[in-house]
């Protein structure tokens, strides 16, 4: 049998490797930020962090450049842009 996925909209964040704040709030408290960078720490620039987010399966890296998505369970989980882009278009 072939199967087609619902319809399904779904919120997520693009993790640049600049937006801490907005990823820490997206997530509610579901996000790790491990931030490595002494001039972001000390109010210089941009943040350079690590992200992991716990996830269903446990707990997944965020690579820049990946969507953190928020499910339709309010899980959340980090998706690869590619995959991103082959699985989702933006709702009107």
């Amino acid at each position: 049998m072939k199967y087609r996925k619902k319809p399904v909209e779904v919120d997520a964040v693009r993790w640049d490797g600049t937006n801490v704040s907005e990823i820490e709030a997206f997530c509610e408290g579901k996000a790790r930020i491990e931030v490595y960078d002494a001039a972001w720490k000390a109010g210089a620039g941009a943040a350079a962090a690590d992200i992991y987010i716990d996830t269903l399966e446990g707990t997944h890296h965020a690579s820049v450049g990946d969507y953190i998505i928020r499910g339709i369970s309010g899980e959340y989980y980090p998706c690869k842009p590619d995959i991103f882009a082959m699985t989702y278009e933006t709702a009107e």
